[in-house]
C-alpha cells in the first residue's frame, strides 16, 4: 500500500477498516463530553460493554444460589476457570490444558520458578535483561537469595550496547553460550515494557534449552499485542498478567503456560494445593497430592470467579477477531504512524 500523509487518505482507512466495528464495544472515559483518545492500553486496558454482563451473570447466580453455583450456575464456578483456557491458548499459541487461570503475575512467577528454578552449586545462574521491570528484579534476586546464591553473582542481567536503545539476539545468545553449563534459567520479558521492543523469543529459548537451562518468559507486554507460539517454540513456562492488552479489569487475574512435556511429570517439585488435582478424585479430600494433567496443577485455591468473569467477556472478543486480524492492523496502523512522522520529521 503506498500511504499519503493526508486526513482523506486517514479517514478512507478508517472506512475501510473491518474492526473499526470494535471500537463501540468498548466504554471511553470522557473529558469536557468528548471521548478520549486512550494511548494507555499499556497500562490498562478499556471495559469492553459486554462485561458487565458477565459479572451480573455470576452475581446472579450467587444470589440465586449460593453455594450450588460450584456446580448448578450456567457456567458452573468449579471448572469456571476452564472457559478462558481454550481462547487463550489461540492468543498464546498452546493448547488447553497447558493453560491455566489464577493469582496474578509475581505471585504466578514466583510458584513457576519453584519449578523450573532449581540450583546446584554448577548450574544457578539466571539470565535476565537490563533494568527489567521492578517486579521481576526484585521477584528473581528474592529467589536467588532464599537459594542462597549472591545476586550479584547469580544474576546475570544482558545490556544493549553502548548508545543503542534495543538488545541484540546475538548478543543474548552470546551470553547464553558464555553461561553453559553454568546458566540454570532464562526469564526476559518477551515484550520490553520501557521502549517496546519484542524479544526474539524462538531464537533466545532455543539459545537456552541447547545449553540445558529452563526457559520461561514474562508476558505481560506481549499477550494481546503480539504473535506468539510458545508451545512451538518449546518455551517451559510462561506468566502474563490480563488487565493491559486483555482488557480484563484493573489488578485482574494472572495466567500461565507449562509445557505440555511437563504435565506428566509427578516428580516435579512445586507448590500445591487442592485445586490441583484430578476433578475425578478431588472431592474424595484423599490426603495424597494427585495432580491434574494439565497447568491447573499449579493450581493452589479456588480461583476468583468475579475477577475471571470480566476476563472471559474480553477473550470472546478477541475470539471473534483473531490474533491473526489484530496483527494485520496493528501492522497497518503502525506502519502508517511511521510514515507520517517521517513525513514531517
Amino acid at each position: 500500500m503506498i500511504f499519503q500523509n493526508s486526513l482523506e487518505f486517514a479517514q478512507q482507512l478508517d472506512a475501510d477498516d473491518k474492526l473499526s466495528k470494535y471500537r463501540q464495544e468498548f466504554h471511553y472515559p470522557q473529558v469536557n463530553g468528548k471521548d478520549v483518545i486512550y494511548f494507555t492500553g499499556n497500562s490498562l486496558g478499556l471495559q469492553p460493554k459486554r462485561t458487565q454482563k458477565f459479572v451480573d451473570e455470576v452475581m446472579k447466580d450467587w444470589r440465586e444460589l449460593a453455594v450450588e453455583g460450584h456446580f448448578y450456575a450456567e457456567k458452573p464456578w468449579w471448572e469456571y476457570h476452564e472457559l478462558l483456557a481454550e481462547g487463550l491458548g489461540k492468543v498464546v499459541g498452546a493448547s488447553a490444558k497447558e493453560i491455566s487461570v489464577m493469582n496474578t503475575l509475581t505471585v504466578n512467577l514466583h510458584l513457576l520458578m519453584i519449578s523450573f528454578y532449581r540450583p546446584d552449586q554448577k548450574r544457578y545462574k539466571i539470565i535476565c535483561e537490563e533494568k527489567a521491570f521492578p517486579s521481576d528484579q526484585y521477584m528473581l534476586q528474592s529467589q536467588v537469595i532464599f537459594h542462597g546464591f549472591d545476586p550479584n553473582d547469580a544474576i546475570v542481567e544482558v545490556k544493549k550496547r553502548e548508545g543503542e536503545h534495543a538488545w541484540r539476539t546475538e548478543d543474548i545468545i552470546e551470553k547464553i553460550e558464555e553461561l553453559g553449563e553454568e546458566l540454570a534459567l532464562v526469564l526476559l520479558g518477551g515484550v520490553n515494557y520501557y521502549n517496546g521492543q519484542v524479544l526474539d523469543m524462538k531464537a533466545i529459548t532455543n539459545a537456552g534449552k541447547s545449553v540445558g537451562a529452563f526457559v520461561g518468559w514474562d508476558l505481560a507486554h506481549a499477550v494481546g499485542n503480539v504473535t506468539l507460539k510458545l508451545h512451538d517454540w518449546d518455551a517451559d513456562f510462561a506468566a502474563w498478567c490480563s488487565y493491559m492488552y486483555m482488557n480484563s479489569g484493573p489488578g485482574n487475574a494472572s495466567c500461565i503456560f507449562v509445557h505440555e512435556r511437563h504435565l506428566y511429570n509427578k516428580d516435579i517439585p512445586r507448590f500445591e494445593g487442592w485445586l490441583g488435582t484430578k476433578k475425578k478424585t478431588r472431592f474424595l479430600m484423599q490426603p495424597e497430592f494427585d495432580p491434574i494433567e494439565t497447568a491447573d496443577a499449579w493450581q493452589l485455591s479456588n480461583p476468583p470467579i468475579l475477577s475471571i468473569a470480566p476476563y472471559l467477556a474480553s477473550l470472546e472478543l478477541f475470539d471473534e477477531v483473531g490474533m491473526d486480524t489484530l496483527i494485520e492492523k496493528q501492522q497497518k496502523i503502525v506502519s502508517y504512524l511511521e510514515f507520517v512522522l517521517h513525513e514531517i520529521d
